[in-house]
């Protein structure tokens, strides 16, 4: 491999990275032509189409989404290492990727980090907030936030929180009207405030235990939400009832402004984990997110 093809290839990475000439060669620190020049260039030295360009938009080739899958990987791991000497100076350094639910990052991770960040400067956390559930490799995250018992065996995770339950509530006006149901098949009959799911795009089946048994019951209703705050604030006002997280609704709970209803069917959940892929080096940055986020508490 000759030395231009180091370097176009990196440049070639960053160009399908973000899909776009503009955004790559600022990245990069060169213009656009000089990059749209050296891509050029490796194409024809491969003899192979690697990109398509219109006006608006660049996209890989099925060549060059081959090329890119095959050679990314490997550009980051030599990345991550290069990172790991950073470990030696002073100051950790770097860009963390996460991605997490909204509940997780106003409960969990943010208050963590808060507290943390502002004596590491020179760490930079950006923060993907959805109810989505995202494949962090292929989407260039260092890591993600799930329920423990959501995390896929093949990676390396790590606890940030205790056990938490979903509780369902309703405002005392609307119970008034409808009545409590008295078990999870009677939401059925009920006004009920959905969850969409971002990954799939349907709707979240409310899961219930009580003795042993499992539940999965699809509510139906005037509104849905991906967002556990607006879906409180619906039930506030009598819109139905609200399947969410404890902790966002226990002061509402203590001044009876929302009713828990079918307490003794909701279960907890194992607590949210950090994971990340097992053969990635931890960059000093990653290493600064992990402990302050770590758990040290009891479940």
């Amino acid at each position: 491999m000759q030395r231009e093809d180091m370097k176009d290839l990196l440049w070639f990475i960053e160009v399908a990275k973000e899909q776009s000439f503009t955004k790559a060669a600022a990245n990069l620190g060169t213009s656009q032509s000089t990059l749209s020049h050296a891509i050029k260039q490796l194409e024809a030295r491969l003899g192979v189409r690697l990109l398509m360009r219109t006006t608006r938009s660049v996209a890989t080739t099925e060549a060059g989404e081959r090329l890119f899958r095959s050679i990314a990987p490997r550009f980051q791991g030599i990345e991550a290492d290069l990172a790991d000497l950073v470990a030696f100076r002073e100051k950790p350094s770097g860009t963390v990727r996460l991605t997490l639910s909204d509940h997780a990052l106003q409960m969990t991770v943010w208050p963590k980090l808060s507290r943390v960040l502002r004596h590491y400067p020179d760490v930079k956390v950006e923060l993907y907030s959805d109810n989505g559930m995202r494949n962090i490799v292929e989407e260039r995250f260092d890591a993600g936030v799930r329920l423990g018992e959501s995390v896929d065996k093949d990676m390396i995770a790590v606890r940030i929180g205790p056990d938490w339950r979903l509780r369902a509530v309703a405002s005392p006006e609307y119970l008034a009207r409808y009545g409590s149901p008295k078990t999870p098949q009677d939401l059925v009959g009920h006004v009920c405030i959905n969850t969409r799911q971002a990954t799939w795009g349907g709707f979240y089946a409310w899961e219930f235990e009580k003795d042993g048994r499992e539940l999965r019951v699809r509510v139906d209703g005037q509104l849905s939400f991906n967002s556990s705050i607006a879906q409180i604030d619906a039930a506030l006002n009598g819109y139905g009832i609200a399947y969410v997280p404890e902790d966002i609704v226990e002061d509402h709970i203590a001044a009876e402004k929302l009713l828990p209803v079918l307490d003794d069917w909701s279960q907890p959940f194992t607590g949210y984990h950090l994971y990340y892929p097992s053969r990635r080096h931890m960059s000093p940055a990653m290493a600064v997110v992990v402990e302050a986020l770590r758990h040290r508490g009891g479940a």
